[in-house]
């Protein structure tokens, strides 16, 4: 399933407002989008016009975990390159 578009399945009557009709209406053909922003939003049209309507979601999407490393477990600290040199002994 594509990360940027997916159905809508819990917003089945997602409303939203129609500039051309200048009102509140249900959203025709909604489909759940994510911005580059990574804020959520539906995507849809208008029944009475066709005009393209869109509403902003509250909140930002959750990335998925990455499937190299489980979630919460931090990245392993590199290992330095070089020993550290022996400090010089202070014989005098």
């Amino acid at each position: 399933m594509d990360r940027r578009k997916r159905s809508i399945r819990r917003f089945l009557m997602a409303e939203g407002y129609c500039v051309k009709c200048k009102a509140k209406k249900e959203i025709a053909d909604a489909v759940e989008e994510i911005m580059k922003n990574g804020r959520r939003a539906i995507k849809g049209r208008c029944p009475t016009c066709g005009v393209v309507m869109f509403k902003i979601l509250g909140g930002k999407a959750v990335p998925p975990p990455a499937p190299d490393s489980p979630a919460g477990t931090p990245p392993a600290a590199a290992a330095p390159s070089e020993p550290p040199s022996p400090e010089p002994s202070a014989t005098s």
